[in-house]
This record gives structure tokens, C-alpha cells and sequence, in this order.
């Protein structure tokens, strides 16, 4: 669903950077507040996860169309609404700058389609609500399918609506949301069952890593906090440098229904903040769409896979501790800390 710069106006790109920049904005405030240091490199991690999933699309049978992870509900279950949010940002400035998925200029929409539904609603009131009394693999499994389902949908909903306002006469707004809906019917089921196998495995494996894990619902688990968060890492990796190739090569939700309404998935722009933006791309992206420049290999989609890991998962890490993420400390901690050095 990564919408390119010509799917959007100047104005409309200008107001949802705003609206996804505010999301952050207050999302730093709140993950600021957390005493959970262990988290950080769950964030970097889960990144890359989420980062070399996306590469995957899955054909949706009897459509000619693919589908993808979004990641939104998947990192929020294990991170909460707010850290998972600006996970996902990371996931989706390392795809455009790097690998030209997605444009520059619709980065701020990218973010509110992609993240701020999966992360805030998915996450932060489904998740949230259906766990409320207690985990089980049935609770993540039904949280997992209605929260990707009910997300994607007011995902490509936004995205209708973005090239409405944005005055894209090729895509009128009933026959495009008629084309656009349906599919990601389909990508939402099937994103909500990949989502709840891995949730699961982690339920299994360490359930405390999930957001909002009680007492209860914490045993002692199959694996450490480090096994764990190392068979995701490798797995990232696998996905990212190996499964990748398997990707099915139709066209994703957001193409279909384009080539569906315009008979085409690429729109012609004109005007100088467009040329700038896609100049912007052009010059940073290392391996656009996922290939070295000028020629598609399979090395060129490995390396890529593995490489987007790689960086997501520093640049997550490193926002941690730039943006003081995950570090303060609660003061009952504090006083307990100097009530213990008292009596020594």
C-alpha cells in the first residue's frame, strides 16, 4: 500500500505530515515516560522483522493481485501503540529514502495509512480490549485477524480519500474505493493470520514480550528473552535474504486497483516540488526497488533484504538512545535503589 508521490497533491502530502508527524511527536513523549530498557533492542529487531516481511508478497488467489505485511498491528502487540508507531516510521523511511518504495513526498501518508491505523487502533484499542482479562491463543489470534482486517481497510479507505482531495481525475473516488476495498478484504485475512502465528510462537516462547502480558498469563515460557529475540533476528534475516525470492511478482493491492480504474499503475507528474523529491530519491536510494541499479538479480533482491534489515534495525536502536527512548526511570525505582544502598 505504499503510495507514490503521484497519487498525492503538495497540500494533501503537506497535511499528512502534519497529522503523522504530530502521532510521533506524541509518541516520543509517551515511550520517554517507559523505565524499559530491554525493549530497544526488541524495537530493532521486530524492525527488521517487520522490514524483510514486507518484501513478501503473497498472491491473493483469483485476482491477479498481491498483498503484503503491514506490520502496524504485529509491532504494537509486542511493543504498544506508541513504540510500535515509530518502529514502523523507521520501516517505512528506510523503504523510501533507500529503496525508493514508496515516495518522499507521500511519506507522511505512507506513515498514517501503514502505521498510525495498525499501531494506534489495531494495537492500542483492539489489542488492547480482547487481552484485557487475560491472554490466550485464541484472544491472539481473533485480535490478530479483526485488527489487521479492520486496519488495512481504513488504510486503503485514507488512501482514496488522499487522491480525491488530491484531485486525481484518473482514479474517480467511488469506482477507486469500489477496486480498493475488497482486495484488502482479502490482504487484511491473510496478514491477520501470519500476524497471530507470530504472535503466537512469542505467546509460546516468552509471552512476557507481548504488551499487556499480566501476571497471569506469564509463565516461564520455552525459550529466554535472548533466544527468542535471536530465532526473530535470524528469521528476519532468512526472510529478507532467501524467502524474498519467492515473492509473487502480480501487482500489490494499490496497483491492482490502479490498473483496474486507470489501466496503468504509474500516473505522470509535473511540477518542481515533485521533480525535487523524486531527485531527493534518486540520489540516496541505493537499491531502488529492491535491485542493484540498472539490473534485476536475485543477489540484488538478497542483498537488499538482508541490508534493509540491517539498517532498520540500527536506526531504531540508535532513535532509542537519541531520542532518550525506553530510559526514565520511575521514582518508586529510584527510592527502592537508595533504600537498598541505605542498608548496606
Amino acid at each position: 500500500m505504499h503510495m507514490a508521490d503521484a497519487l498525492i497533491a503538495p497540500a494533501v502530502a503537506g497535511t499528512m505530515y502534519l497529522c503523522s508527524g504530530a502521532a510521533a511527536g506524541y509518541s516520543v513523549k509517551k515511550v520517554r515516560q517507559l523505565a524499559e530498557p530491554e525493549q530497544i533492542p526488541v524495537m530493532g529487531v521486530m524492525g527488521a522483522f517487520v522490514f524483510a516481511s514486507q518484501m513478501i508478497n503473497f498472491t491473493i488467489p483469483g485476482t491477479g493481485s498481491s498483498g503484503h505485511l503491514c506490520g502496524g498491528m504485529l509491532l504494537s502487540a509486542i511493543l504498544g501503540p506508541e513504540a510500535g508507531f515509530l518502529t514502523m516510521i523507521g520501516v517505512l523511511l528506510i523503504q523510501s529514502l533507500l529503496f525508493a518504495d514508496g515516495g518522499v513526498l507521500a511519506l507522511g501518508a505512507n506513515v498514517w495509512n501503514m502505521a498510525f491505523y495498525g499501531c494506534f487502533l489495531g494495537g492500542g484499542l483492539i489489542w488492547k480490549w480482547l487481552m484485557k482479562k487475560g491472554m490466550s491463543r485464541k484472544k491472539i489470534a481473533a485480535a490478530s485477524i479483526m485488527g489487521c482486517v479492520l486496519t488495512l481497510q481504513l488504510g486503503a479507505f485514507s488512501v482514496t480519500l488522499e487522491t480525491f482531495f488530491s484531485g486525481i481525475t484518473q482514479l474517480p473516488f467511488w469506482v477507486f474505493l469500489a477496486a480498493m476495498q475488497p482486495i484488502h478484504l482479502a490482504i487484511g485475512l491473510v496478514e491477520g493470520v501470519i500476524t497471530a502465528a507470530v504472535l503466537v510462537f512469542i505467546y509460546e516462547a516468552r509471552p512476557e514480550m507481548l504488551w499487556g502480558c499480566g501476571m497471569n498469563d506469564s509463565g516461564a515460557g520455552k525459550m529466554s528473552r535472548k533466544k527468542t529475540a535471536a530465532v526473530l533476528a535470524l528469521s528476519a534475516l532468512i526472510i529478507g535474504g532467501a524467502v524474498s525470492l519467492a515473492a509473487s511478482a502480480h501487482p500489490d493491492g494499490l496497483e491492482w486497483s490502479m490498473e483496474k480504474v486507470a489501466g496503468t499503475t504509474e500516473l505522470e507528474t509535473t511540477g518542481k516540488i515533485y521533480d525535487r523529491a523524486a531527485g531527493v530519491q534518486e540520489a540516496v536510494a541505493l537499491l531502488p526497488d529492491y535491485q542493484f541499479r540498472g539490473k534485476e538479480s536475485a543477489a540484488g533482491t538478497s542483498v537488499s533484504g538482508i541490508l534493509g534489515a540491517a539498517v532498520v534495525t540500527a536506526v531504531c536502536i540508535l532513535g532509542c538512545y537519541t531520542l532518550k527512548l525506553f530510559g526514565k526511570r520511575k521514582a518508586a525505582d529510584i527510592k527502592q535503589e537508595k533504600g537498598k544502598k541505605g542498608h548496606e
